[in-house]
């Protein structure tokens, strides 16, 4: 962990400089007062991001719910064609994931360098796992001919409409993989920077602010799992 010395005059020895060290990483950019206030503006910036993600995400979401709600028994009939088993072990991967990373996010706010890396690590497994798995589904439905395009079979009815319920499903869950790929990229930026010492009691913000993040891309998830996979089950 760098510290950066400044030098003061020694109480008793006027003319004695001693130096005294501060954690760099306590310092804030220029155009702040200080570094709550930098913290704060940066919270402030993510959540706004988060907000312009939700009205993206919701866009789709609307898509899914009237071109639901005009084809219902297609929707349905096209469902059965995705794994429930293999989706809720991804719910359950996710799940998980958020207790770690909120579980690293702890350990940066009480100086626990162990846990926040270990935790950090964790969750990118878990992240990893979760693509593996998606990965698998859409190999799967590549080789059914469930893919939109040309090579689009399909044996049941309407075959068109279930055609679009599939585009929807690879829109949604493709978009929510990429954001998946991007945390990743971003905690493992943080865990090196994690194993070099940046982060600690006195500055964790990144962790915090890449943790909302995490926990966003879960909660899509959470939504997306039901009205993708379950919507068949009765």
């Amino acid at each position: 962990m760098s510290d950066a010395s400044v030098a003061v005059a020694h109480p008793h020895h006027p003319h004695t400089n001693v130096a005294v060290s501060h954690p760099a990483h306590e310092a804030h950019a220029h155009q702040f007062d200080d570094a709550e206030q930098q913290y704060e503006a940066s919270t402030l910036g993510m959540w706004v991001f988060l907000l312009t993600e939700i009205m993206f995400f919701g866009v789709m979401f609307t898509a899914y719910v009237v071109y639901r709600v005009t084809n219902p028994g297609v929707f349905v009939h096209a469902s059965h064609h995705l794994n429930v088993t293999l989706g809720l072990f991804n719910t359950a991967v996710l799940i998980t994931s958020s207790l770690t990373m909120a579980l690293a996010v702890h350990g940066a706010q009480v100086g626990r360098r162990r846990q926040l890396l270990v935790m950090l690590g964790v969750t990118m497994l878990l992240g990893a796992t979760f693509l593996g798995v998606k990965g698998y589904e859409y190999a799967h439905k590549f080789s059914e001919g469930l893919a939109p395009g040309a090579g689009f079979t399909y044996a049941g009815p309407d075959a068109a409409e279930a055609q679009l319920f599939f585009s929807i499903y690879f829109a949604m869950t493709g978009f929510h993989a990429l954001h998946m790929v991007i945390g990743l990229g971003l905690l493992g930026t943080l865990l090196g920077l994690a194993w070099g010492g940046m982060f600690g009691r006195h500055y964790h913000a990144p962790i915090e602010i890449s943790g909302l993040y995490w926990h966003f891309v879960d909660i899509v998830w959470i939504f997306l799992f039901p009205l993708l996979y379950l919507i068949g089950l009765h």
